[in-house]
């Protein structure tokens, strides 16, 4: 059978193998930054159900509620793309690049700090 025969190059086999592992581990790479894309979206969408809610719900009487689950959501953003970014920097500094340059890691802390920063701003403003 094919596979029992011993292959007719070792060195040429070995360095395919090589070849797939370290794109590999640059699809990896990609996906991580997809993942993390995916997360800050789902943040943005905490935050915007955050802000609906307290735009449709702000007649409540007390007024304290519509803050207060606004508020939760808000935050959720903000929580939520504080720890994609963590583990984002986590998966990436495990990793290596072969033949692809991922993004640097200041701008995954730079996006989702930015973004707990405005959701916290946002709160503030909400029961100010």
């Amino acid at each position: 059978m094919a596979q029992d025969d011993p292959p007719a190059d070792e060195d040429k086999n070995t360095h395919w193998a090589e070849v797939r592992t370290d794109l590999a581990e640059d699809r990896n790479i990609m996906a991580m930054e997809r993942t993390f894309a995916g997360w800050m979206r789902t943040a943005f969408a905490a935050i915007g159900i955050g802000l609906g809610f307290r735009a449709l719900f702000g007649a409540w009487d007390p007024s304290w509620v519509p803050k207060l689950i606004a508020s939760a959501f808000i935050l959720g953003g903000a929580w939520l793309a504080i720890s994609a970014q963590r583990r984002a920097c986590h998966t990436l500094a495990r990793l290596d690049t072969h033949q692809f340059e991922p993004i640097s890691t200041p701008n995954f802390r730079g996006m989702a700090y930015g973004v707990a920063f405005g959701a916290a701003v946002l709160t503030v403003g909400l029961w100010w």
